[in-house]
């Protein structure tokens, strides 16, 4: 059980809730770790719970019937995960898999359904969820349609800086997932290899940096946004 329910704050669905519905849902919650590469969701399958990310990284994926793997989004902490077919009842749109060792908060879809008939706040915030996917869709539409490799990943970069928590005052972001070469690959639509030859640009540019470990500091956003018009 979740011990301090001021904690769900980090997440949208849980905003400008009152201390004492904050209470209802934390006795509703569950804490649960995956293994890295675990699959938790399964596209087609039943939607019985809803995630709410509280460290590591998914990624969501659909597996095509010749067997390719498109990527359609890596969410990582704050991030929800499978509301929607806890909305309409469908399966699964798509399967979600761990990227390193993740913990999670879930809710079973009879407590997901009373607070969307009894929180309007927990709706509302709902709603602002999925509007917010919908923009992040069309984005995505269009830059693939419109952008060559280094204005795809300079936007992917950009959209991750925007979900970081703090900006350094220098300015500098680190993105608040780690990405490997393969994952952005995977999220533009283009090879590994020609992923490597953008990010080293991008480096030799002082427009990123990448530290021992993987993480991704960007230092000049408006030098990166330029590759997206």
């Amino acid at each position: 059980m979740v011990a301090d329910p001021l904690m769900l704050t980090g997440f949208s669905l849980f905003r400008n809730l009152s201390e004492k519905e904050l209470a209802r849902f934390a006795s509703r919650l569950h804490v649960k770790t995956f293994a890295p590469g675990t699959n938790i969701m399964t596209a087609e399958q039943p939607g019985e719970v809803v995630y709410f990310i509280l460290s590591g990284s998914v990624k969501i994926h659909i597996e095509q019937s010749g067997g390719a793997d498109v990527t359609l989004a890596i969410l990582g902490r704050g991030d929800t995960v499978g509301e929607m077919s806890l909305i309409d009842s469908a399966g699964r749109s798509a399967s979600v898999l761990t990227l390193e060792e993740t913990t999670v908060l879930w809710m079973d879809s009879a407590a997901f359904q009373l607070a969307l008939r009894e929180i309007p706040e927990f709706a509302f915030n709902l709603v602002l969820t999925l509007v917010s996917r919908v923009r992040l869709c069309n984005e995505l539409i269009q830059a693939l349609a419109s952008l060559n490799v280094y204005g795809r990943i300079a936007r992917q970069l950009l959209a991750f800086a925007e979900r970081a928590d703090e900006t350094g005052s220098d300015g500098q972001i680190r993105l608040p997932i780690r990405l490997t070469q393969k994952d952005i690959a995977d999220l533009v639509g283009a090879s590994r290899k020609r992923v490597n030859q953008v990010m080293v640009s991008f480096k030799n540019q002082g427009l990123i940096s990448v530290d021992a470990d993987g993480w991704i500091t960007v230092h000049h956003r408006e030098g990166l946004a330029k590759y997206c018009q």
